[in-house]
């Protein structure tokens, strides 16, 4: 069955991210020194703030170019899960200074390339409705 996907559950959770998120970085950032445990915290808080803030505009990308079959919600939460992890690993990467233009680009393509991979299979298990042609008699 095709469900309705609709903005408000996608809406209330990206509000839910975006401001634990947000609420967790400013409190990291202005009341802890930098120690490994809020570190972790850095990047888990700015994780959530990604994911939060790309949800919203990924779900308006799949309502403005509708795909075949369309997207369900697992898909659009999956994309906004790798901006997350892709901010949160350019940041990590920064930290030892090894962010460079083909970084971004190849750690980019890769997760273009897994979503890409991803998507082809679940349009292949895809389960076509079937349609009784005998009628009850």
């Amino acid at each position: 069955m095709e469900e309705k996907i609709e903005f408000k559950t996608f809406g209330l959770s990206a509000l839910a991210l975006t401001l634990i998120g947000f609420g967790g970085l400013y409190y990291i950032v202005t009341q802890t020194l930098p120690f490994v445990w809020s570190r972790w915290a850095f990047f888990v808080f700015m994780f959530m703030v990604l994911a939060g803030i790309s949800l919203p505009i990924i779900y308006f990308f799949h309502k403005r170019f509708p795909s075949e079959p369309p997207v369900e919600s697992n898909v659009i939460m999956r994309q906004s899960f790798w901006i997350g992890a892709y901010g949160t690993t350019l940041a990590w990467l920064q930290l030892g200074k090894l962010v460079t233009l083909n970084v971004m680009l190849v750690l980019a393509g890769g997760i273009i390339a897994a979503e890409y991979f991803i998507r082809l299979r679940e349009k292949a298990n895809r389960k076509f409705p079937t349609i009784s042609d005998d009628e009850p008699t």
